[in-house]
């Protein structure tokens, strides 16, 4: 391992030798401190210690493009001093980089998990895209306190969201920080939602007049996604939930008996959907995707959709029924019914 004096003109001048990937070159003036000379022209300054096990370490201080000497060395002492004091810098900044972004952490550990243990993973998935990874989702998991979720919060109730969709919101984060907990994820000691309630749900259900029912229909008749479209009427004509339409297939169809079977409905059991007539002739209307076992497959994505978040917008606000939510399609069908 070479020795030279390091200095700005040292640094400047060097290079490596052709026959050679790379060259170390220590200081003769400050123990451990070196500059790593590359074939590729690249310079860079390193500190070399050993940690409070004897075992060497070594840390990258920075590019010698960037850097000075003597920034370089003052960063070097101060490695050095830490050493030297019983911590371990290298250990400390892989400790770092270890700490995932909440996206990272969403992506690779807890969709995985939610898709074998939950049924309504698709609907977290949802979440977790329109809502929660756009406003904090680079942000490392350590660095997620309270006050970034709780102006998430704020903004989608500026936005008109109801307290039902930012406390499902607020739920799912204070989920998956416990699973994080639970799994030990680097960066996570607590929940941040800790400090943080959901609001009371107030209950506002919506009816329709006969001309706002018009209007709501004549828009589903023409809006450019029929299959959204027609799943929504599907809603409405039956009081069924939305996964239990959107994730419906044509085996579950008994056109003699005129019901949908619901295989696993939300108390888990499975359920029968009754079909009017109105709804046994829209079920026929619909040209079956061959080979696709769903009644109403994405044309993208020949899957379900998760949600109708996005045609629906659209629709009631065509309709001019911009308050009126989907769940509602379920108040409006049981008191035509009643």
């Amino acid at each position: 391992m070479p020795k030279a004096k390091l200095n700005n003109r040292f640094v400047r001048k060097v290079a490596c030798p052709a026959h050679l990937r790379k060259v170390d070159y220590f200081d003769i003036r400050f123990p451990g401190f070196m500059l790593e000379v590359r074939n590729s022209g690249g310079k860079t300054f390193y500190q070399r210690y050993r940690d409070a096990r004897g075992r060497e370490r070594q840390y990258k201080i920075g590019g010698a493009h960037i850097l000075t000497i003597s920034q370089a060395r003052k960063r070097a002492r101060s490695i050095l001093a830490e050493a030297v004091l019983g911590n371990d810098p290298q250990k400390q900044r892989e400790e770092l980089r270890a700490i995932p972004t909440l996206r990272t952490f969403i992506h690779e550990q807890y969709l995985p998990f939610a898709k074998t243990a939950k049924r309504s993973w698709r609907t977290d998935e949802m979440m977790f895209r329109l809502h929660i990874l756009p406003a904090i989702g680079k942000m490392p998991m350590d660095e997620i306190s309270d006050a970034p979720i709780a102006r998430l919060l704020q903004r989608m109730r500026d936005r008109g969201y109801a307290s039902g969709t930012t406390n499902r919101v607020l739920v799912l984060l204070r989920y998956a920080f416990n699973l994080a907990k639970k799994w030990q994820v680097a960066g996570v000691s607590r929940n941040p939602t800790e400090g943080l309630s959901t609001e009371p749900e107030v209950g506002r259900e919506r009816y329709l007049t006969s001309d706002e029912l018009r209007r709501l229909i004549d828009t589903l008749h023409t809006d450019e996604n029929q299959v959204a479209a027609r799943a929504i009427t599907l809603l409405l004509l039956t009081g069924a939930r939305r996964n239990e339409i959107t994730h419906a297939k044509w085996d579950h169809v008994d056109w003699e008996r005129r019901t949908l079977l619901v295989p696993i409905s939300k108390t888990g059991r499975p359920r029968l959907i009754t079909l009017n007539a109105a709804a046994i002739d829209l079920l026929k209307s619909i040209d079956r995707v061959s080979g696709n076992p769903f009644i109403f497959p994405s044309p993208l994505t020949s899957r379900p959709c998760p949600s109708l978040h996005f045609p629906w917008t659209r629709i009631k606000r065509r309709a001019g029924l911009n308050q009126l939510r989907l769940h509602d399609l379920r108040h409006i069908h049981s008191r035509a019914s009643s």
